[in-house]
C-alpha cells in the first residue's frame, strides 16, 4: 500500500501531514524555500515534541537509520558534544529514527546525549522528509529549517564523520544571509 500525504494549509507551521490511502491526493515532498511539513513525535523522555514549538529558532532535523549503531552513535555524539555551539546559533537539534521511544531512551542514556531524539516507528515523518528510500529503508539525511519555518537546506544523504561541523558552518552561512537587510 502506498502512503500518500496531504498538507492542510493553515498559517505557518500549523499545517499537518496526514497519512491517507486516497489515490487522488498529491504526494508531499520537501523543497528549499517552502514551509517545512509540521509533525509531532515522542522523544526519548516520553514527551510529545512538535516542530511548531521551535518557531523563531533554527532547527536541525537529522535522520538516522538505527540507534546505537556505529555511524549513528558517532553522528549523535558529535551533535551532542557541540550542543553549546548550536545553542549560540539559536539552533535546536532534533534527531529522528524509526526506533522505539524505549530504544531512543537507552541510546541517549548510554551515550549521555544532550540532544532530543524522536521516535518515528511508522516512518511517516521520515517519508515526508525524504529519509526513506528503496525497500522502506531509512537513510541518513538532514534538513535545516529556518526561524520562519521554511526548509533552508536539505542534504538527502550525509556521512556521519564531520557532519555536525558541516551543519554548523552551513548554519553560519544561512544565518548571515537571513540577517542581511533586503
Amino acid at each position: 500500500m502506498t502512503i500518500l500525504l496531504t498538507i492542510i494549509s493553515t498559517p505557518l507551521l500549523a499545517h499537518e501531514a496526514h497519512a491517507t490511502t486516497e489515490s487522488t491526493e498529491e504526494q508531499v515532498s520537501i523543497q528549499v524555500g517552502q514551509p517545512a511539513p509540521a509533525f509531532t513525535r515522542t522523544d526519548q523522555h516520553g514527551q510529545e515534541v512538535s516542530l511548531s514549538e521551535f518557531k523563531g529558532k533554527w532547527v536541525v532535523l537529522y535522520f538516522y537509520p538505527k540507534a546505537d549503531t556505529s555511524g549513528c552513535t558517532m553522528q549523535a555524539c558529535d551533535f551532542s558534544d557541540g550542543i553549546e555551539k548550536f545553542t549560540e546559533l539559536s539552533a535546536v537539534i532534533l534527531g529522528m529514527s524509526p526506533d522505539s521511544v524505549e530504544d531512543q531512551k537507552k541510546f541517549a542514556e548510554k551515550h549521555k546525549l544532550k540532544i532530543t531524539l524522536l521516535s518515528d516507528t511508522d516512518k511517516q515523518v521520515m517519508r515526508i522528509y525524504q529519509a526513506i528510500k528503496d525497500q522502506n529503508r531509512p537513510v541518513r539525511s538532514t534538513v535545516i529549517i529556518d526561524p520562519q519555518g521554511n526548509v533552508a537546506h536539505h542534504w538527502p544523504t550525509v556521512t556521519p564523520r564531520g557532519h555536525a561541523d558541516m551543519i554548523r558552518k552551513k548554519l553560519d552561512e544561512l544565518r548571515a544571509a537571513n540577517e542581511k537587510p533586503e
